[in-house]
This record gives C-alpha cells, structure tokens and sequence, in this order.
C-alpha cells in the first residue's frame, strides 16, 4: 500500500514550523499510543505511521529531502522511513503519559516541593503605604519522627526491587522501547518496609505555619509576591516549594486609583465655580489646598503633584487627579432673596424669564 503524505498524516500545511509539527504529532502519540488502545492493530499502524512522519518532518536535511523528492528521497533513514533516534526527545514530546516527564523527580526519588498560593484582600491605604502581616499557611512539611525518610527510626528506604532504584521500568512495543513509571515505588526507586507512625510513609505532614510577609508600597490588585521556600516541603528531602501571595485591594468610597495616581471628585458650588474659590480636598496623605480658578466648568481636572502612591519598585510618587463638579442649587431650597438674584443675573447674561407676581410664592406651593 502507497504511504501517506507526511504532511497529511500529520494534518499540518507544508508550511508548519516546528513547533506546530511538534504539537500534531503529540496530540497522534497520545490518541494512538499501544497503552491506550490494546490490542488494537489499526492504532498501532497509526502510531508507527505518525512516529514515522515526524522522524522525517522534525529534521531539517530530511525534510528538505522529502519536499523535493518525496518518500524516495528519504528511503534510507530507518528501517521503513523510520527513524528511532525520534525517541531521543520522547519524554518532551510524550511527557507525563509515559511516565517520562515531572522534571521535578531528582535521583534516589528527591522531589520539590509544591507551590503554594495565598489570596491576600488588603485595603486601599495598605495598598498604596505597604503593610505588614503574618499568614498562617497550612502546608506538608517533613515528618520530625522520621526525618522525612518515611520509615520508622529514620531508617533509610530499601532499593526497589522491581527498577533496582532507577524509578522507571522498560517494555518492548515492537521495534521501540518504552519507559513507564515504575508502580511498585510510583517512581521513587525506594520503597518505607517499616512505615514511619507518624506519618504513615509518606515522609510528611501537615502543619500549620505563620509566615511575617512585607507587603511593599504601591501593590495593586494582581500582584503577587513570591517567597522563596516557603511553599510545600519536598519529597525524600527534596527542596521546598515557593509561596506566592496574590494581593486583591478592596474598593474605596472616595478614590480611586490608576496606577500610581489617585482619582477623586469635589464638589463646589455655582458661584465658586463663576467667581473662584480656595478650597481644601482629602488626599492620601491629608488635606490639600486646591485653588478654583474663576469661570471653572463641571468636570475640569486639577493635579496635585506628588500626592497619590509611591511607584511599586521605586520611581517616586503619583499624583492626585481631583476632577471638580459644579453643584446646582435645588429651587425648593431658594430664599425670595436667591430668586430675585437669580432673575437678575438672567436678565445681565442676556436670558431674561418670565415676569410674573408671586413667583416665590409659587414656587413655594411647588416644590412645598
């Protein structure tokens, strides 16, 4: 039977780069793999035909081989077309499926610790001034009755038996040999004879720890602090894993926040606005004068320098953006006198109203 178009088996363009090849034969390997479909013929040819496809793709002389005369170009790599020395980057392509991946597994079953997360709420001020605090994290530690080994009295776990301590054993799948996790140690290469009563073999326990954190100036919502160490103890004395805090800031009722600078609003009066006026405004860092220069409009902004948040990793300080709104005097709350200024000042801006007696009285009955 004529073989398949590599390019077609792998269901990528003759334009792929690598790594979208890569990632083809990936998704092939795991839905075709012996392990997954015993038994199963028509899998398996699937599973030689896809290996045998990248071989000759993920190779560059070969592949421009294979564009230019096609399978006769490339008959003589490996048996078929075939190229064993695919499987010298099997665990990157296969990973963990195989039992071939968890870079985190060091000799004599040594492994890192897990990281661990803290969802940290702070409020507005802490955010932006820094703060201290201490979190109590439960985490898996290593055993003090065992000093993490997992046997009882510290003895030293016994080589496995079934790998001889290498944490992985090998089977032939026809033509190519696969390592698999080895299940009598799960990978360990040691197996506890005498488990530990404390904590049962596993070298570990749980307990809950207070941790001092610094929270520095200038935090926002998203930011996450790593400490280094403070995560999960590892595995067989392997090394700890890291803490990140992941900060949230809750709202405030008068600022806001954009990066460095902080947003608020002040209201000010018709006639401030018209005729000017020096008022005081709350900031982070107290009160601050704020000249209203005359003729201001409702939603004009002022920047007072320097007095937002300090720039998280140094740079200085934000400033505060104060946007003014004009407040306009509801007419139930007009003294006779108000209405009588207010019609004047109508009539000088051009915009004279209606004349009628009694308005105020009317006004009055209006509004109640």
């Amino acid at each position: 039977m004529a073989k398949r178009d590599y390019y077609e088996v792998l269901s990528v363009e003759r334009t792929a780069g690598q790594q979208e090849i890569k990632s083809a034969y990936r998704k092939l390997a795991q839905k075709y793999h012996p392990d997954r479909n015993p038994g199963n013929k028509e899998a398996e040819e699937n599973f030689k035909e896809a290996a045998e496809a990248y071989a000759i793709l993920s190779d560059s002389d070969k592949r421009a081989r294979y564009d230019r005369f096609g399978h006769q170009g490339v008959s003589g790599a490996g048996a078929g077309g075939f190229d064993p020395t695919i499987f010298a980057d099997f665990s990157d392509i296969l990973g963990d499926f195989f039992g071939l991946g968890g870079g985190s597994r060091r000799p004599g079953g040594m492994t890192r610790g897990a990281d661990l997360r803290y969802d940290l709420t702070l409020t507005f001020e802490e955010a932006a001034f820094g703060a201290e605090t201490t979190l109590r994290i439960p985490r898996l530690e290593a055993c003090p009755e065992c000093s993490g080994t997992g046997s009882a009295g510290g003895k030293a776990p016994e080589v496995c038996s079934a790998c001889g301590g290498r944490g992985q054993v090998r089977f032939t799948q026809g033509f190519f040999t696969v390592a698999r996790t080895c299940p009598q140690c799960r990978g360990e290469g040691r197996v506890v004879t005498d488990p530990c009563r404390e904590c049962k073999g596993e070298g570990r326990v749980e307990r809950e720890r207070s941790i001092s954190v610094k929270i520095p100036a200038g935090v926002d919502t998203g930011a996450r602090l790593r400490l280094a160490g403070e995560g999960e103890h590892g595995r067989s004395g392997g090394p700890p894993g890291d803490l990140y805090v992941v900060i949230q800031v809750r709202p405030h009722l008068r600022f806001r926040r954009d990066g460095s600078t902080v947003l608020s609003r002040v209201t000010v009066s018709y006639p401030q606005a018209v005729l000017g006026a020096n008022i005081e405004v709350e900031t982070l860092h107290g009160k601050a004068p704020l000249e209203i220069p005359a003729g201001t409009p409702h939603g004009r902004d002022f920047r007072l320098r320097g007095q937002g948040i300090d720039r998280l990793g140094g740079g200085g300080r934000g400033d505060h953006v104060v946007t003014v709104e004009v407040e306009v005097q509801h007419p139930r709350n007009l003294s006779e006198e108000e209405v009588t200024l207010l019609r004047r000042l109508a009539e000088l801006g051009g915009h004279p109203v209606k004349e009628e007696r009694g308005v105020f009285d009317k006004m009055k009955n209006l509004f109640g």
